[in-house]
């Protein structure tokens, strides 16, 4: 999944941080350890709208193209770092879950029916 620095990063109607751009791409690179098969990945960063009552909301999107199905999660929060952690946490614990299943369903042993006796 080695690509251009920060050409999968989307910031949308919030300014470009070096910063956390970069903290983005070591938790991408960080996912890899769950999951080998990542195919292309994009994070979306914006500030969508605003709240009456809420205040400034962030919202953080990330895409992954896996062999199989593609895995995408979003998080709110009225912080971008916040909605950044929350959103790679969830993407960390799916694709733990999805090992989890690969590894049970690789590990299992068919049953055979016997043939009945007479």
């Amino acid at each position: 999944m080695k690509s251009a620095p920060y050409d999968n990063i989307v910031f949308r109607d919030i300014d470009k941080s070096a910063a956390l751009a970069d903290t983005v791409s070591r938790k991408l690179n960080k996912l890899e350890r769950y999951c080998g098969d990542i195919i292309r990945s994009r994070v979306v960063l914006e500030a969508p709208h605003q709240h009456k009552h809420k205040g400034k909301q962030y919202k953080a999107s990330v895409e992954l193209a896996l062999s199989g199905n593609p895995v995408t999660i979003t998080n709110e929060s009225d912080s971008i770092h916040r909605a950044v952690n929350g959103a790679f946490s969830s993407v960390e614990r799916c694709l733990k879950e999805r090992g989890d299943r690969r590894k049970t369903r690789r590990y299992q042993v068919p049953t055979l029916e016997e043939p009945e006796t007479e």
